[in-house]
């Protein structure tokens, strides 16, 4: 088993990916906790010293690990699926579940995380809905790819079970 949460920032793919994995019982990979501890370095780091090319390289490479993995959810970073052929890898190589939330519950949610966003820094709540709504609509095409879909924000793990199962 290998299921792929994938979604925008904010849209609780740690989140679910933790309790999906605890429901379950197996392992849970955070796939940008992953490559921050492959490179010693966080996302936000890698961002301003090497740029996005070299992350999206880094977050490829950290897919190809993981799509080799058993019997773990992973939840991938939010752009993971819009570059390369990511999203071909995770459908073919497991089950995609892409978490399609509303975005202004993504706007609420990332201006009170804790996460450095290196995206969505300084934006005021209406800026990020706007960014928000203009970078779904260029994601929407990859994550409209996934097998599986959620639009609600507490889904639960019974019926996410039933439905992938």
């Amino acid at each position: 088993m290998r299921i792929y949460l994938i979604g925008y920032m904010g849209s609780g793919k740690s989140h679910l990916g933790w309790k999906l994995a605890n429901y379950l019982g197996v392992q849970f990979v955070d796939m940008d906790n992953y490559i921050e501890e492959r490179n010693c370095k966080t996302i936000p780091q890698i961002f301003a010293q090497e740029g996005e090319a070299e992350f999206r390289s880094k977050e490829r490479n950290a897919l190809e690990e993981l799509s080799e993995f058993t019997d773990i959810v992973i939840a991938t970073g939010g752009g993971a699926p819009c570059f390369f052929d990511n999203v071909d890898l995770m459908n073919s190589t497991g089950k995609t579940i892409y978490l399609n939330i509303d975005p202004t519950i993504l706007a609420d949610r990332l201006l009170t995380s804790k996460t450095e966003r290196p995206l969505i820094k300084g934006k005021s709540r209406d800026e990020l809905v706007a960014f928000i709504d203009e970078t779904l609509k260029k994601r929407n095409e990859f994550y409209s790819q996934a097998q599986y879909q959620i639009t609600e924000p507490d889904f639960d793990l019974d019926a996410l079970q039933k439905m992938i199962s």
